[in-house]
């Protein structure tokens, strides 16, 4: 999928005009506004072009940059609630004109979703919510919160290693530059500032009893902007969620392990259920009980540790713990360690 094939449309949502991108074909699949976009760099990214390819193989992804930012009215301020921020989806997803969708929501927009799902009850048929949270000033303390917001205003767009390591952790020197070109044309200071501040002030507990739609939680371990306890806290207040830990401590779902994410995300989007037992298994080698060692194996997967890890904690090689994770896989059935970590985390004895 080239640059050409993102269709850049506007729209006109409470008096402003919000910028929306289109990929794909199929059931439609909404991604929230999050904290700060560019449709047009976002799509320049080769990971994040990627990710959303993937997740437009069988749905069209629509994608927006909220006001205040990216290629929407920067003319006046973003949306300083909630209730606003919701509103511009629901206004969006009514000018687009679309009958039903699936929510995707990263981050702060895991709120932005989730409210929206709330709003449209009878029309959104899936929901998946990464790296997010129920209750924003839970991310850090107050003193922490207000640190950080004074570094997104200080070192916006100057490339600083301080601000990229928040966000990406380890990226290079030229990942550096080239996220702070994003910023640069995202917003500004002052308004990446402000929008920050809002993530720490968002609040969704009292609508997420409210989510009917099936509803996906996907949440790296180690996140360092929005720590793994969020998103589980997130998956217990809706019902019937479905909580996935991922290995990782990046925060953009288009970084590091990527590919956990989508292979997630599109069998969720298609129906499947990412409990599989031993069971339905069979027919395929796969009908065979785990052994003590790999139980032990399996129990650690599910909590996100890598092989080496698992090895440091066994008293194993890596190579050892790798086979261990190949025979898991072909016992259950299941094609990636992340569906392997969805079955354990399911089952009662886990």
């Amino acid at each position: 999928m080239t640059e050409e094939d993102q269709v850049v449309r506007y729209a006109t949502v409470h008096g402003r005009s919000v910028a929306w991108a289109s990929v794909g074909s199929g059931p439609a699949l909404v991604v929230g506004g999050w904290w700060s976009s560019h449709l047009g760099l976002d799509w320049k990214d080769p990971r994040f072009r990627r990710f959303v390819t993937v997740l437009a193989q069988r749905h069209q992804v629509i994608r927006y940059d909220r006001p205040g930012t990216g290629l929407s009215d920067r003319s006046g301020p973003s949306p300083s609630s909630r209730e606003d921020e919701v509103a511009v989806l629901v206004g969006l997803v009514e000018a687009i004109g679309l009958p039903s969708l699936s929510l995707f929501g990263a981050s702060s927009g895991s709120v932005v979703a989730a409210g929206c799902a709330a709003a449209l009850p009878g029309r959104v048929d899936r929901i998946m919510l990464y790296g997010g949270y129920a209750h924003g000033a839970d991310i850090a303390s107050p003193a922490a919160r207000a640190a950080t917001v004074d570094v997104v205003r200080r070192h916006w767009g100057l490339g600083s290693r301080v601000l990229a390591d928040l966000f990406m952790p380890g990226a290079s020197a030229e990942e550096r530059a080239s996220f702070a070109r994003f910023q640069r044309q995202a917003t500004t200071p002052d308004e990446a500032a402000a929008e920050l501040a809002l993530v720490y002030r968002l609040d969704a507990r009292d609508v997420l009893g409210s989510v009917a739609a099936p509803t996906l939680v996907l949440h790296r371990r180690a996140d360092r902007a929005i720590p793994f306890a969020l998103g589980q806290d997130l998956a217990s207040r809706i019902s019937g969620a479905e909580l996935v830990a991922l290995h990782g401590d990046e925060h953009f779902p288009w970084r590091g392990d990527s590919r956990a994410v989508t292979e997630a995300a599109a069998r969720f989007l298609a129906g499947c259920d990412l409990r599989p037992t031993v069971a339905s298994s069979a027919g395929r080698g796969s009908s065979r009980p785990l052994s003590a060692r790999e139980t032990e194996v399996l129990r650690l997967v599910a909590t996100g540790s890598t092989d080496a890890q698992i090895a440091a904690e066994l008293v194993l090689s890596v190579h050892t713990v790798h086979r261990h994770v190949s025979n898991i896989r072909t016992k259950l059935g299941v094609p990636s360690r992340a569906a392997a970590a969805a079955w354990a985390a399911q089952q009662d004895r886990w």
